[in-house]
């Protein structure tokens, strides 16, 4: 596992334990929020570098995009 995976599992922990808090110091209570904070903490540590796309089992669904067959 990479450093950058252990970041993202360790802030999305946080998420679920709810004791993740943005930088404006309120708890984050958005999944969305946390995985924002979870891949911008892990560009951090890859000095501005690409994160791959999140992809959904059957791997045709990205991140961004809607789920479901592709067509």
């Amino acid at each position: 596992m990479s450093k950058k995976e252990k970041k993202i599992k360790k802030v999305m922990g946080e998420f679920k334990d709810k004791t993740l808090k943005s930088s404006s110091g309120k708890k984050v209570a958005d999944r969305n929020q946390a995985m924002a904070i979870a891949f911008s903490e892990a560009k951090k540590l890859n000095h501005g570098g690409k994160i791959k796309a999140a992809k959904c089992r059957n791997g045709l669904a990205r991140r961004g995009k809607t789920r479901g067959i592709v067509t």
